[in-house]
């Protein structure tokens, strides 16, 4: 049936099947629960980029089924078609032949290798290690949608490693990289000698190689030299579908050019290389030497244990006692990832982003308890949340804002869902704000026209008050809830500010507030309060100068851009910052905010609270000198945003 054909038929039940659900659907229920099957296929990746004309009927062309915790997956059906599973609720578990698991599929998450859309490995077996409701999607079906909307069909041309992603992706990013293998080298998960066969072989002494071994690979040789590689894959496309026979050379199938990788690459390297490639196989060399393979499979094994799962635990929490647990694990997280040198963009991003889940989370739970709520609203964070650039339980920076049509009544709602959010975040451990810029405190709980006039007001009196407000909020990123709201006054607060030299020169001065701490001898000046002693604080004096001289870059030049490290390069772009000012600061904040994590790290290490006191004695020289090099930058762009806008009149 084409897709046209399936958009014109109305929403029914025809392909709900109640006797394998498990429970019986009535006439009045059934249209309930397809526009709850729509609503929840539009909430998750890659439905979400589907019209909604298709999203309308696309659960009518659905059919249901009830695995029992233990059951064996994919569940047998009742007829020879082949489908995409997508889990509604409950978990699905792959193990290896060994045992071990695997990989792990939770709610929202999908399986498409029925579809041919993905390759697992042969010894890998599945089960419910819940009870699971699944929906199922003819893979006919499926290549219709695929066919005639080309957002969602680039989703299932991804790699086997970015598809394992997905549980960090759905944290309202639309990409995520999984850092936790940053720093790992490929030669740490090569668990095995290279299964190799002779390039003087036929294709089916390569094929029976291949069972025989349990293996998704072979990689072809001429005495030590590697020139070939066959894989499933291209036994089915150039053997199979196109005729050759079983007895011609393996070579005559294979691409004589083979992509490889070295054992000390990290695993970073390899997944870049087969996003950009398309290739599922990487054979791994020392020098000239063959020493193994590494494949998705592998990366996925290797990420099991990481942030994807911490994302899935957070998405089926039930309770706020269990989104207490989950966080408890937030510094082990960050820790994790700078033990494998992941830079501190991705920290950072890892961090956020489970942050932003464990709000949403909160949100869907208040709602839950509260009823939906009476008006639409957009949950905005602000800070290093929105700016992608937390680390383990920061402060909290948050606020509501509200649809214009909020009324007096509807304020008992919103200040509950607020208290319930906020104070679940604090149990979470993230500390309340010191300044009360959260939901919580009604200023910042309003609808969209007072945005509009607080907004408008810190821009055409840009007095101190002003503008510690300002650097709070024009950082904002809607978390939950209706982004319209905030981006329509983005926009509108984009214009304004955008070549308004006299607000843009009082941002400049606030900016140059915090100055590096750096002397004119370029010795550290340090802190000397009694609590703090010979320490100085790399946050305050290293990290926000920065970000407030990108957030100045961004307002002059209108850039929609919220992150530190996305507003310095858009600005060198735009010509607000030079190319080479721009790399430098970049440079300067990567570093800065590396050392800070390195200090970090050692405290989760020990068992301390973290914070952002450095001592100069914990530094090597070689990092005293990069740091100082680092602040050094940091001082010139703002001597010369001081020369630009004559600063000391603002003052």
């Amino acid at each position: 049936m084409p897709l046209a054909a399936i958009n014109a038929q109305p929403i029914s039940a025809h392909k709900i099947n109640p006797a394998h659900a498990g429970f019986i659907l009535t006439p009045d229920t059934m249209e309930i629960e397809l526009i709850e099957i729509r609503d929840f296929l539009a909430r998750h990746p890659p439905f979400e980029v589907l019209p909604d004309a298709v999203l309308d009927h696309l659960p009518g062309n659905l059919s249901i089924r009830y695995l029992r915790r233990g059951g064996a997956f994919p569940p047998p059906t009742s007829d020879d078609r082949q489908y995409l599973y997508i889990i509604r609720s409950g978990a699905i578990e792959f193990r290896g032949s060994d045992g071990n698991l695997c990989e792990k599929l939770g709610e929202g998450d999908f399986y498409s290798s029925d579809c041919r859309l993905m390759d697992i490995p042969e010894d890998w077996h599945a089960l419910g290690s819940e009870d699971t409701l699944l929906y199922l999607l003819d893979c006919e079906k499926l290549q219709q949608l695929r066919q005639n909307n080309e957002d969602f069909s680039r989703h299932f041309s991804r790699s086997l490693n970015e598809r394992l992603k997905h549980a960090v992706s759905t944290i309202n990013r639309a990409y995520m990289q999984d850092v936790s293998v940053m720093g790992t080298k490929v030669m740490n998960i090569v668990k095995r000698a290279p299964v190799t066969i002779a390039a003087g072989s036929n294709i089916k002494q390569a094929a029976q190689a291949m069972t025989e071994n349990k293996i998704s690979s072979i990689m072809i040789m001429e005495g030590d030299k590697l020139v070939g590689l066959l894989t499933d894959s291209t036994l089915r496309k150039r053997c199979i579908v196109e005729g050759v026979p079983a007895d011609a050379p393996v070579t005559s199938i294979v691409k004589p050019k083979v992509t490889t990788i070295d054992r000390h690459a990290s695993l970073f390297e390899a997944l870049m290389i087969m996003t950009q490639l398309q290739v599922y196989h990487l054979p791994v060399m020392d020098g000239d030497k063959l020493v193994g393979i590494v494949t998705s499979s592998d990366l996925a094994r290797h990420q099991s244990i990481n942030a994807a799962f911490l994302a899935s635990d957070i998405r089926k929490a039930a309770t706020l006692d269990d989104l207490v647990r989950t966080s408890r694990t937030l510094p082990e997280l960050q820790l994790q990832l700078s033990n494998a040198s992941a830079s501190a963009f991705h920290v950072g991003d890892a961090v956020s982003s489970i942050t932003d889940a464990i709000t949403c989370k909160l949100l869907a739970l208040a709602e839950v308890e509260l009823g939906a709520p009476p008006v639409p609203y957009a949950w905005v964070a602000g800070g290093s949340q929105a700016r992608h650039e937390q680390t383990s339980h920061s402060d909290q920076d948050n606020a509501l804002i509200l649809a214009d049509s909020v009324a007096p009544a509807h304020e008992t709602y919103f200040s509950t869902l607020a208290k319930r959010v906020s104070d679940g975040l604090s149990a979470c451990g993230y500390s309340y704000c010191p300044g009360n810029a959260m939901a919580t405190n009604g200023q910042w709980r309003q609808p969209l026209r007072k945005w509009r006039q607080y907004f408008h007001a810190w821009i055409d009196q840009p007095e101190p008050k002003a503008l510690m407000l300002a650097c709070i909020f024009f950082d904002l990123r809607t978390i939950y809830g209706d982004a319209s709201l905030l981006d329509g006054l983005k926009q509108e607060v984009l214009r304004k500010t955008r070549g308004n030299r006299i607000f843009i020169a009082y941002m400049a001065a606030n900016a140059l507030s915090r100055r590096p701490p750096l002397g004119f001898f370029r010795n550290f000046v340090l802190i000397h309060d009694g609590k703090h002693n010979d320490t100085f604080d790399i946050k305050h004096r290293g990290i926000i100068p920065i970000t407030d001289l990108a957030r100045v870059f961004a307002l002059s030049d209108g850039l929609t851009a919220v992150g530190t490290v996305d507003r310095l390069r858009n600005a060198a772009r735009s010509g607000a910052v030079s190319k080479e000012m721009g790399e430098n600061l970049v440079d300067a904040f990567e570093y800065i905010a590396t050392i800070r994590l390195q200090h970090q790290a050692q405290q989760i290490r020990q068992g301390r609270t973290i914070d952002n006191y450095v001592s100069p004695g914990e530094l090597s020289e070689l990092e005293r000198t990069h740091l100082k090099d680092a602040f050094a930058v940091i001082k010139d762009m703002q001597e010369a945003l001081d020369n630009r806008y004559q600063l000391a009149r603002f003052r």
